[in-house]
């Protein structure tokens, strides 16, 4: 796997935050309070790829911790030079 990055938690949940939001903004999602956070986690890793975002993982490296590790890189490159998470 790859180096965990030093504020991965935090990237992880500002990514959610941002497609989970624009998600249900465009009308493509509704989540249900009783909706697991892994669920969530999938849904928006599904998302990027499909919005051509970000490249899957190949079908056998599709764990949860490398998708989190990816949605947590995906932020790296969505927020603003200096920004105190990076």
């Amino acid at each position: 796997m790859a180096k965990k990055l030093r504020n991965e938690k935090e990237l992880l949940r500002l990514a959610l935050d941002k497609v989970l939001s624009e998600a249900v903004a465009r009308g493509i999602v509704e989540f249900e309070p009783t909706d697991s956070h892994d669920l969530k986690i999938q849904y928006a890793y599904r998302l990027l790829i499909h919005d051509k975002a970000i490249v899957a993982l190949p079908k056998d490296q599709e764990t949860m911790p490398k998708i989190r590790h990816r949605l947590a890189m995906w932020m790296t490159h969505n927020l603003p030079e200096g920004h105190e998470l990076l």
